[in-house]
Formats: structure tokens, C-alpha cells, sequence
């Protein structure tokens, strides 16, 4: 064989602790060693955002304080286990830029399946050297019904049946709390890491409203004892695949079963209320702050509100990602002008946001041709995303009699879309799909009527729809989308 050739993927060895000091250059790895870190971390749901996200702001930290490694627990699924277990817990992130780049994580100190390995589980939760659970586990996972913890769930009612064999993240959040304190240890800070509005209040309330349903004088302990701090997180990771694996192995020349990608930027806010002490997470690049809900709010209208405007706009425009979108002449000036000069003065920035810079960073973003970021996916569940992107920051702007013009159009966009797709016989991926969807098929493209049907979802406008300016406003910006075509869109947006 050519010594030259690439060596083929059945005969590379498997990443792992032995193979770190062999990777090649252009390859950064732990500057410490992982095997000799402790476990202060359990970590549910190690999915490839948390791998990608917080995993690597404690990787930065372990050399001078290894104290902080994770043990990062999959509730039901083995998948994580089974490919990192072998690897010492090693994997590989891609950072996706114009000139890409390799890391090696070594945050990872063991990877549990609880479905498996509950009672290993449960040791980590009672372990004195464990002062903080983190959670990425998806809004499903934390078992709510408007808000408050679903006592009907099944999970929920498994876990009060049997407090000891939980299978939910709330039961064995309580399980490690309850055996601490029995064994009259401290609690542990409880911290999620999930994209839901007061994560640190509802998972709190949770918490203690199953506790109470065990013992209340656990529930008054929790209460008064334990923290469960708010934090806003931010990156986006796409979803990792065989182009994904094949590039790593060739640069790392071993194998890397499951290894994660995602843009370079990454945001963590944390509010800094913990009981049993935190890493140094300032000196690696995260913010502590009380205003969580400033973030949120600028995420929501900065970030997000943009990138629906890219989707709906984009897709009339026959676009397909957002950094196609930002290079379209006409979308991309739009979207800078809509951030810069009609949403960033109608909200309120929590203290040390810098408008400018955050608003640098987010049009860079988009503009990241290394990530492809679908605006069809962006399109999904417009009447959940259209209240709280736009319409607020709308709201807002009409009580400071601000003009409105500009933050309609995305608004009318939507509309047209949903005209579109519904007069095309697509399904809508919206929880309102059947409320939209006879909006749409009514809609003939008179301005006044077709806004008059939408209007009409309250769910979606609440009081907005009864305010004049507003509905004006609304039905210029549909009339100027025409018949929602790219040329027709192309000159409204040479109008802005």
C-alpha cells in the first residue's frame, strides 16, 4: 500500500484516550488529561447540543480545575453510550467556517443509560463530589401542561408509584435530592439548559410540586435550599451525519462514531444563584446575569424575528437557506435595516448587551455560508414563532408610535405563505394548520379581505387585531407582496 494513501475506515483505530497524543496537528485536544478528572457534573441528555454547547465551555476549564468533569446521562436511549463508552467519552466538534476546524472534547468523564443503569444513576445524584445537574432534555421532557408539571403524565405517575426506580428527569432530580438529604448531605444546584421561557422557575416548581406529593417536608427542603437558576443558550448545531464522520476520521485519521458540528459563535447567560458552588465559567466566555429574560427577549427579537423574516421572505423569493437569503440583494440589506433601525430601538437590552456587536454577530451568522440552515425548517410553527418574534416588538413599537411599515412585511410574508402553501394542497407543519389552512384556501389576494380572514385566528393577533393601525399596516405590506411571487416580493423589498 502507498504510504501515502488514505488509510481505509475499517483500519483505523477507534478514537480513545491512547490516540490523543497521535492526532495531527491541526487537531486541538484537551491540553490536560481526561482520565484523571473527577466527576462534578451529571448531565442529562447528551445530545449533540449539549456536547456541542456546554460540554465545551467545561472542556476549556478542566486543566486548572478538574473537578468538573460530567457523567452524562441518557434518560431512555443507548445510542450516546454505546458510541462514546468506547472512545473514554472522547468525540470530536466541528466548528462549520469559511476555513473549518477540529476539536477533541474531554468533558465527557462517563456516558449512563438510565433505562440500564439506574442504580448507577442514582449513586452519581448522591455522590458529595456532584454539586450541579444540568439538563437539555426538550420541553417534552420536563413533563408540563401549561407550565406546571403534568401530574397525569405517565412518567410522573410511574415515578410517585415508585420514588425509587424513577424513569422521568423530574424523578430522579427528587430521588437525588430526597437520598441527600437523608444522608444529611447539601443539595446540588439544579441547572436547565433548555430553550424555554423561566426554565430555572418551571423546573423548579416542578420539582417541588412532585416532591410534595412524596413528603412535604422534602418539598420545604428543596424549596428552601436547593437553586435551580434560569440561563439562555444559543448556537445553532446542525444534526450530525456520514459526511460528518467521514471528514473527521480522514483529518483525525481514527475513528469517531459520533462526533458533532456546529457554527462557531455560541452564547451561554446563566443566572448565578448556586447553592453548592459553580465553575469559573466568566474566564471561558459565559455571561452571569440576573436579567435571563433580558436575553431571551433580545434572542427572540433580534435572532429569531430575523430569521423568520429570512424564511418566509426567502421562500416567497424561491430562496433555500438563510445564508442564500442574506447574499440576495435586495433580503439581505432588508433583514440589516429591519434589526438595525425598526426592532433594536423598540426593545429594552438587558445591562452589558452591546446592540451593535450582538446584531454584528447575528447578520455573520446568517451570512455563514459553512451552515446550512434550511429556511423550510425555519418556516414550521409560524403561528407559535409570528406572536412572540414580531408581533410583540410590533405591539411595542405602536406604543411608542414608532412606524410599523417594515415589521409588517414578514408578518404579510407569512400570510402569503400560508396562501401558497395551502393553495399548492401542502400540509402546514403548525399546531393552528387547520384554522390557517381555511384562511388560505378563502384567500383570493384582496388585501383587505384575505388579512380580515387571518385576523380572525386570535391565537395568533390577540388584541392587535382590533387595532386600526395595525390592520392597515398589515394589509399595505400584504398588497405590496402582490401575488406573493419572487418579482412581486423583490420590489416591496426594494420599497424598504
Amino acid at each position: 500500500m502507498d504510504a501515502t494513501a488514505p488509510v481505509p475506515p475499517r483500519l483505523r483505530p477507534r478514537l480513545r484516550g491512547a490516540c490523543l497524543d497521535a492526532l495531527p496537528p491541526a487537531v486541538a485536544h484537551p491540553s490536560y488529561d481526561p482520565s484523571r478528572t473527577r466527576t462534578g457534573i451529571v448531565h442529562f441528555g447528551p445530545g449533540a447540543f449539549h456536547r456541542a454547547h456546554q460540554a465545551v465551555y467545561i472542556d476549556a476549564l478542566l486543566a486548572d480545575a478538574p473537578d468538573w468533569a460530567i457523567s452524562a446521562v441518557s434518560l431512555h436511549s443507548s445510542g450516546v453510550r454505546d458510541a462514546l463508552r468506547p472512545q473514554d467519552g472522547l468525540y470530536t466538534l466541528a466548528l462549520l467556517d469559511e476555513r473549518p476546524s477540529l476539536r477533541v472534547i474531554g468533558a465527557i468523564r462517563e456516558v449512563l443509560c438510565a433505562r440500564d443503569e439506574a442504580d448507577v444513576v442514582l449513586s452519581r445524584l448522591s455522590d458529595p463530589a456532584v454539586r450541579l445537574v444540568t439538563l437539555t432534555i426538550t420541553e417534552k421532557g420536563y413533563c408540563l401542561a401549561g407550565g406546571e408539571l403534568d401530574m397525569a403524565h405517565p412518567d410522573i405517575v410511574h415515578d410517585l408509584a415508585r420514588p425509587d426506580a424513577p424513569v422521568s428527569a423530574i424523578g430522579y432530580l427528587v430521588a437525588g435530592l430526597r437520598a441527600r438529604r437523608l444522608q444529611g448531605m447539601p443539595p446540588y444546584t439544579v441547572l436547565s439548559c433548555d430553550n424555554l421561557p423561566d426554565n430555572g422557575g418551571k423546573l423548579r416548581r416542578a420539582c417541588v410540586a412532585y416532591a410534595r406529593r412524596l413528603d412535604p417536608a422534602l418539598a420545604e427542603w428543596i424549596d428552601a435550599r436547593a437553586t435551580f437558576p434560569r440561563s439562555m443558550v444559543d448556537s445553532i448545531t446542525p444534526a450530525s451525519d456520514e459526511a460528518l464522520r467521514e471528514r473527521v476520521a480522514d483529518a483525525l485519521g481514527c475513528v469517531d462514531a459520533w462526533p458533532v458540528q456546529r457554527e462557531p459563535y455560541a452564547q451561554w447567560v446563566v443566572e448565578d444563584a448556586f447553592c453548592a458552588g459553580r465553575p469559573d465559567w466568566e474566564r471561558v466566555g459565559v455571561t452571569m446575569s440576573a436579567d435571563i429574560a433580558g436575553y431571551d427577549r433580545a434572542k427572540l427579537r433580534l435572532l429569531n424575528a430575523p430569521h423568520s423574516a429570512l424564511a418566509y421572505l426567502g421562500l416567497l423569493l424561491g430562496l433555500e437557506s438563510v445564508a442564500e437569503a442574506m447574499r440576495h440583494p435586495a433580503l439581505g440589506p432588508f433583514v440589516e435595516r429591519l434589526l438595525r433601525v425598526h426592532i433594536a430601538p423598540n426593545l429594552a437590552l438587558p445591562r452589558g448587551l452591546d446592540a451593535d456587536a450582538y446584531i454584528g454577530a447575528i447578520l455573520a451568522r446568517f451570512a455563514n455560508p459553512a451552515v446550512r440552515h434550511r429556511l423550510a425548517q425555519i418556516a414550521q410553527d409560524g403561528s407559535q414563532k409570528i406572536p412572540v418574534r414580531l408581533l410583540d416588538t410590533i405591539g411595542e413599537a405602536l406604543d411608542r408610535e414608532h412606524p410599523i411599515d417594515a415589521l409588517c412585511l414578514p408578518v404579510a410574508a407569512w400570510l402569503q405563505f400560508v396562501r401558497r402553501e395551502t393553495g399548492n394542497g401542502a400540509a402546514l407543519a403548525d399546531p393552528l394548520a387547520v384554522a390557517l389552512a381555511e384562511a388560505g384556501h378563502a384567500a383570493s389576494g384582496d388585501a383587505a379581505q384575505d388579512v380580515a380572514r387571518f385576523l380572525r385566528i386570535d391565537a395568533v393577533f390577540g388584541p392587535l387585531a382590533a387595532d386600526a393601525r395595525f390592520v392597515q399596516a398589515l394589509r399595505r405590506a400584504y398588497a405590496r407582496l402582490g401575488d406573493g411571487g419572487a418579482s412581486a416580493v423583490g420590489r416591496a423589498l426594494g420599497g424598504h
